[in-house]
């Protein structure tokens, strides 16, 4: 994947998990968040060390971005993505998991024709403005 489609910054990726939205399936989770700037999607790709070495969590890295970049034309443009690799995904092979990926990215209404389907998180308000249900309370 080319180096000007990659997010690599921590707070890009923040940014993406606090205001973006996400859809998952048993393999994969998906984070997204539209940009305002012009051009193509960048996509980040997280593997936790619980999935394995150093090794294997470069290899599925390195297959997620690959299925990606061959299916870049499908996807949407000026979106920030964030790929999130579930311990299920390593049983998988090639062709397995681009199909996995590739339903979830459908799922999320990222691929080009597709619409999210509503069982997405919505992107959340930040820290502490969830609302407070002890404050709502009526006193007995």
């Amino acid at each position: 994947m080319h180096r000007k489609l990659r997010l690599r910054k921590r707070e890009d990726f923040n940014k993406v998990y606090r205001y973006g939205r996400s859809f998952a399936n048993s393999q994969f989770v998906v984070y997204w968040r539209k940009r305002s700037d012009r051009g193509t999607f960048r996509m980040g790709v997280s593997a936790s060390s619980k999935l394995g070495g150093a090794v294997v969590r470069n290899r599925l890295r390195r297959m997620v971005k690959e299925i990606v970049r061959l299916n870049a034309p499908k996807l949407l443009d000026e979106m920030d993505l964030v790929l999130i690799v579930r311990k299920p995904a390593l049983s998988l092979h090639y062709k397995e998991m681009e199909g996995s990926i590739l339903h979830v990215l459908r799922k999320s209404g990222l691929l080009k024709g597709s619409t999210p389907s509503n069982q997405g998180r919505q992107p959340s308000q930040g820290r502490g403005t969830r609302p407070n249900n002890r404050n709502n309370k009526q006193g007995k």
